[in-house]
């Protein structure tokens, strides 16, 4: 039996609240372009699928399509805007840091698995200074393969140092439902993050509200599984 149950979390939506810095870096790109701003209360559902999707949704709200030259030009103009103002907004989500500590307590361990690039996760999670707390922090481009591939939740737990026979998803939209299934974990989804197609429609085993309920809601996915923390 495996000691240290292993949670795995996604970041946007999930872990932090980055909306606000995403859509700004979105709205930065477009106004060069010459392009109107994005609402944030309706591009929040837009954040999921990386930047380059966002900026392709963004672009699809004014009528417009770009080639591929422009996608690649727009995502590292992107990026460079986001990668300098990644924390100006971003703020873990009300009671996280208590959850992940009452969780520490009974003996799990953390890890990231998310369609972020690695580098700019590490850096939101720095500045935040929240990176101490995980053993992995994986991002599309640590194993080549997004969510929802299993793959990468299968390797970022092996990262990690934990057992996919132990290990619970933490997600808010369909990919983290999606990566959980075709690994074999158990997931639960928050009503807090961001997708345009609401958490309990996809089922996952358990969905919370806050991050407050998200312990209890862990321990009874790994009182199923019969893996029992460590007090």
């Amino acid at each position: 039996m495996n000691p240290y149950p292993t949670v795995v979390f996604d970041l946007d939506g999930t872990l932090v609240d980055t909306a606000p810095d995403l859509i700004n870096a979105l709205n930065f790109v477009l106004g060069r372009e010459g392009l109107p701003a994005v609402p944030m209360k309706s591009a929040r559902n837009m954040i999921g699928a990386g930047a380059r999707k966002l900026i392709e949704r963004g672009l699809e709200l004014d009528g417009r399509q770009a080639d591929l030259a422009d996608i690649t030009r727009l995502t590292n103009d992107f990026i460079d805007h986001y990668a300098a103002h990644i924390a100006d907004e971003s703020r873990p989500f009300e009671g996280l840091e208590s959850a992940l500590d009452d969780l520490c307590a009974r003996g799990c361990r953390f890890a990231v698995c998310t369609n972020k690039l690695e580098w700019l996760s590490r850096l939101l999670l720095d500045q935040l200074g929240l990176s101490s707390r995980f053993s992995a922090i994986c991002g599309a481009d640590t194993f080549g393969v997004s969510k929802p591939d299993p793959a990468i939740l299968q390797q970022t737990v092996s990262l990690a140092g934990g057992y996919l026979s132990s290990t619970i998803m933490v997600g808010d939209a369909g990919p983290d439902i999606g990566v959980a299934r075709r690994a074999c974990v158990p997931v639960i989804g928050v009503e807090f993050g961001y997708t345009d197609v609401p958490i309990a429609s996809f089922e996952p085993d358990r969905l919370i509200g806050h991050m407050r309920d998200l312990p209890a809601a862990v321990e009874s996915l790994l009182a199923e599984r019969r893996v029992e923390p460590i007090d």
